[in-house]
Order: C-alpha cells, then structure tokens, then sequence
C-alpha cells in the first residue's frame, strides 16, 4: 500500500530534527528503527541482546549503539550497528528521518533513525550481540493487549513514566517484554505516524505533539545537566 508508506514518510518528515541537538555535549549513540509493511500494515523490527552482554543481557531493543570515530553523522552509526547486528545493509534502508532523541541510564544522547526496510529482508542475528529478531505491528504502541506505566524517578530526580509492552508473538509463539527507551522511541513514532491517541497515559500535549516533545527532551536535559534551557 504505497498510500499507507507516503502518508507515513510525510508525518515523519514533520518531525526530523536532523542535527538540531547535535551540539550537546553529551557521548552519542544511534538507533535505527526499522518500518516494513506486512499484511497491509506497518511493522517495527525488534531486537533481543544477546544473554553474554555486560549491559541489558536479553533485553528487547533496536538495532544500534555507540557512535564511532568514522561515523559521518547518526544515521551512519545507526545503519553501521544495524549492519552489524541483524545483516541488513545500509543500501537497503530508506532513512526518512531523525526523530526527538533520549537519554540513556548510562547518559549517551540516543538519536531515533527511522527508515523503511523491505518485508523481505531475512535478518541473520550476529550471535554476540543479537539472540532473536521480531517484528510487532505499529499499532500495538498505541493500542496495546497487554500493558503497564512504570514510575521512574532518576538520580537527579526527574520523574517519568515509563511505558512496559507485553506482546505475544505469534511467529516465534513466545512473549517479548518491550519497555524503557525502546517503549518510549516505539510509542512516539507510532503517535508521529498514526496521529491517533493512545489507549494509556503519555507525557505528551498530543495536539502539539512537535513542541511538547522538545519541551519534555529539554526538561530531562536540564534535570539531569543542572542547566537552564536558555543556555542550550
């Protein structure tokens, strides 16, 4: 449905911040969030760190990571780490867009890169990084089966809420734990595309949706840097 992907390429692009927090001074690291259309829907592909990791062993996330000295920008890392992990080759990914970025535990900023991936594309999971690869319907990050809101006060005591997805996968017949930066990455690109408000609570003025991310971004920033906005 070339329909469903234009529409989606044209909310997305609403919303690229391209290099816009580039400058904060803060370690980079990328992700990539991977759009492909199956059965007439749109599909996030998900990842599930390998159990020998030091961090978050058999936690579901994106492909990606830390930037490195030969990235050009954050899309080169996030298509790097996603070659790297799941096989899939920069060419075959149509990046639209740079979405708001996070935060991590360990203070990396984390730059959202959304692109668009064929249905065929076959992952094959570098096993020291990656155990499993799936893919969740969309939808699912804005009308959920099964779902929870965590409460998570940070060190610098910047409260939040965090979003925690259960989705039973009917392919790999198992059920993925879906939560922290990843829920939070998947939940405002499916509010970006979908325009629709979700079926739970979210931290956001849904009919500013441009503006109040940035609001909540800088408010994290400032809570966890002790700066004032004015001086970003």
């Amino acid at each position: 449905r070339p329909g469903l992907k234009e529409s989606a390429r044209r909310r997305l692009r609403e919303f690229d911040v391209g290099d816009k927090f580039c400058r904060l001074p803060l370690p980079r690291a990328a992700v990539l969030l991977p759009l492909l259309l199956r059965g007439g829907r749109l599909h996030l592909l998900l990842t599930v760190r390998a159990m020998q990791l030091r961090r978050s062993p058999g936690q579901v996330c994106f492909p990606g990571g830390k930037r490195e000295a030969t990235d050009k920008d954050d899309i080169a890392t996030a298509l790097r780490e996603a070659e790297e992990e799941v096989g899939l080759q920069p060419e075959k990914v149509e990046v639209v867009c740079r979405l708001m970025p996070g935060i991590d535990k360990v203070s990396n900023l984390v730059t959202p890169v959304v692109g668009f991936i064929e249905d065929t594309f076959q992952a094959t999971p570098n096993p020291d990084e990656v155990s499993e690869v799936f893919v969740v319907p969309l939808e699912y990050f804005v009308k959920p089966l099964n779902y929870k809101a965590l409460s998570y006060k940070s060190s610098s005591g910047y409260l939040t809420r965090v979003h925690c997805f259960t989705y039973n996968d009917p392919e790999h017949k198992r059920s993925f734990k879906i939560w922290g930066l990843t829920a939070h990455f998947a939940v405002f690109l499916a509010l970006v595309i979908f325009g629709e408000r979700p079926t739970f609570e979210v931290d956001y003025d849904l009919d500013h949706l441009i503006s109040s991310s940035e609001k909540n971004f800088l408010n994290l920033y400032a809570s966890l840097y002790e700066r004032k906005k004015s001086n970003l």
